[in-house]
């Protein structure tokens, strides 16, 4: 019995460091049009960059910020099958013999198109292949708004940010455990799962999500501003969104993912603490080390975090980043390769 629909991970998320060359055309061979690319110096204290295919290439947003999006300067270039770093990047995202890292994925080429599912229109570029969308749109009147995702089913993560304005990301979790409608995360902060208007009931369906427009997100979503919200759903053996509960022991819980691990952010969201994020490109054996954080702009460090297995991830670290005893953890990983591919192939431990 076939497994899952994607045997081949990497033709839709692809980890991948390079090295800056401190000059225009840089060019980064990632197999695809990287649709969403997340870049971050892994040696300097630069802050982290998104770019996608339905923005622009000139249109950067900084996870890591709550500034608005700048569109100063020709940034990357998106081909085919690559990324280029341009003029505009080469102090961020080019330096010269800086260590970077890119996380990538693909959504639908760069092709967009415009959902009136919800009470505004939005422009969708969506993969429901591999459970994930782009959406840009523009907030109207003065009540909550109701979005069209285009997935095809409710998501599990929403990642939004105003694009006109300065003002912090809002990271909502679609899972029982993890807050549901009516409790949000701050991307670029610390904060532990709060009470927030951003996402309140009714949860996301399998057409649209809600944008609450009341209390301190009144000026967020106000009338005329321009939001993005990057959409994720967990498919199987290929990403997972939920959660794990840590025991404070190097001999940590196991996660089961159905899938060998690529990439895995984390968060606690009973307490404060830092975004962490972990791949396999900084680290391909393990035990897996190499964090950078998305809420700040901190350089490369070492602090066991996992080990990356077959089937999950084994939690390999004592402390309160990724292991608090007690501590409800969220996460959301991507696979390098399912568990069981469509040919009966198994996946092997690194």
């Amino acid at each position: 019995m076939a497994y899952t629909t994607i045997n081949k991970s990497s033709d839709y998320f692809l980890a991948k460091t390079y090295t800056g060359t401190g000059n225009a055309g840089n060019t980064i061979s990632v197999g695809w049009k990287s649709d969403f690319l997340w870049l971050k110096s892994r040696t300097q204290t630069y802050p982290h960059y998104v770019f996608d295919t339905t923005r622009g290439g000139n249109a950067q947003l900084n996870p890591s910020s709550n500034a608005a999006e700048s569109t100063s300067g020709d940034n990357v270039t998106f081909n085919a099958t690559s990324f280029v770093a341009n003029t505009q990047a080469i102090n961020e995202g080019n330096q010269g013999s800086d260590n970077m890292i890119s996380w990538n994925w693909k959504a639908n080429g760069g092709t967009t198109s415009s959902n009136s599912d919800g009470s505004v229109t939005s422009t969708v570029q969506a993969n429901t292949t591999s459970g994930f969308s782009i959406v840009t749109y523009t907030a109207t009147g003065s009540g909550d708004i109701t979005v069209g995702h285009g997935l095809g089913a409710a998501p599990d993560m929403i990642l939004t940010k105003t694009r006109s304005v300065s003002y912090d990301w809002r990271v909502f979790i679609n899972t029982p455990d993890a807050g549901g409608a009516g409790k949000a995360l701050q991307l670029d902060g610390t904060a532990a799962l709060t009470t927030n208007n951003s996402y309140p009931s009714p949860a996301p369906t399998s057409t649209v999500m809600t944008m609450g427009r009341g209390g301190d997100d009144n000026n967020n979503y106000a009338n005329g501003e321009t939001l993005v919200s990057y959409c994720f759903r967990s498919i199987k053996g290929y990403s997972k969104i939920s959660t794990y509960k840590g025991n404070a022991d190097t001999d940590g819980p196991f996660v089961y993912t159905g899938f060998k691990p690529a990439w895995i952010l984390t968060k606690p969201i009973d307490a404060t603490g830092n975004w962490n994020l972990n791949d396999n490109a900084r680290n391909p054996s393990n035990v897996v080390n190499k964090r950078l954080r998305a809420n700040g702009t901190n350089t490369e460090t070492d602090s066991d975090a996992f080990d990356f297995l077959s089937n999950g991830f084994k939690v390999r670290q004592n402390g309160t980043a990724y292991n608090g005893n007690g501590q409800k953890y969220v996460y959301m990983a991507f696979a390098q390769n399912p568990l069981v591919a469509t040919n009966d192939v198994i996946a092997l431990a690194r």
